[in-house]
């Protein structure tokens, strides 16, 4: 069970996009993958055409009342099945950020209701460092971190890296990671000169496909659908197909 943490701290740079379209690609490959939306916005849930969850139910059941996670499974129009969000999720971080303990709850949870599927898992992160990243990354080894071809974002990463370093000594064990540049525009010098500069620091680290910045990407989500299914034969979904192969190529996902 390969489980992948999206995560930025930074926003606007493409998190829930690519969580959304790689769990979509993921699906149409026949991987049967999973979603869990863990921030509080719901963005994930609500690009997927996944109707709206009770304010209780979802990732804040498995929170809140301890509701085993195979039991909170959606299935999605397209098919592939994601565990909602809801606004409660943001009273997380307050119920539980005095106990050490609460940061290992979706591991656990994990290992006890879907290791057995076998399943990728995909989770998008809350752009927070707080107690639901935590729990994504303590219940992963493998980080997928989008970075948005503009200087700001470049900064972030340097700073997000530093951040993952620390935490890997904390746990005694590596964070397999991989870089992703979105919203690359071919035609600005800028955005050749952010994959290069990423390329120079971290070199393998950053994958070589590129999320060009496109209508389709930023539109398919006001219809509640993945690139795929709004514009399959669009750049975006063209870039995402590589990406998520490349990603699969390179063992990321097992």
């Amino acid at each position: 069970m390969a489980v992948i943490a999206v995560f930025n701290q930074k926003g606007g740079v493409g998190k829930t996009t690519t969580c959304l379209n790689v769990t979509a690609a993921l699906n149409i490959a026949q991987r049967s993958p999973i979603a869990l939306d863990l921030d509080p916005q719901g963005h994930l849930t609500l690009s997927s055409g996944t109707k709206k969850t009770s304010a209780d139910a979802g990732m804040a059941s498995f929170f809140k009342h301890k509701t085993p996670l195979a039991s909170l499974l959606q299935e999605t129009p397209r098919g592939w099945q994601i565990i909602a969000a809801s606004l409660e999720l943001a009273k997380i971080d307050a119920m539980f950020g005095s106990d050490p303990k609460a940061a290992t709850l979706l591991r656990q949870g994990l290992r006890e209701d879907l290791a057995l599927t076998g399943a990728p898992i995909m989770i998008d992160c809350c752009p927070m460092l707080g107690v639901l990243t935590l729990n994504a990354l303590l219940a992963t080894d493998r980080v997928l971190i989008p970075v948005s071809a503009d200087f700001l974002s470049l900064q972030g990463v340097h700073r997000l890296d530093s951040a993952l370093n620390v935490l890997e000594g904390k746990l005694n064990r590596k964070l397999e990671r991989r870089i992703v540049v979105t919203r690359f525009d071919s035609r600005r010098k800028l955005s050749y000169d952010i994959f290069d500069k990423l390329k120079e620091r971290y070199g393998a680290l950053v994958c070589n496909t590129r999320i060009g910045e496109t209508v389709a990407l930023a539109t398919s989500p006001m219809h509640g659908k993945d690139v795929f299914e709004f514009a399959p034969h669009s750049p975006g979904a063209a870039d995402y197909r590589a990406l998520t192969q490349e990603l699969w190529d390179s063992g990321f996902f097992v």
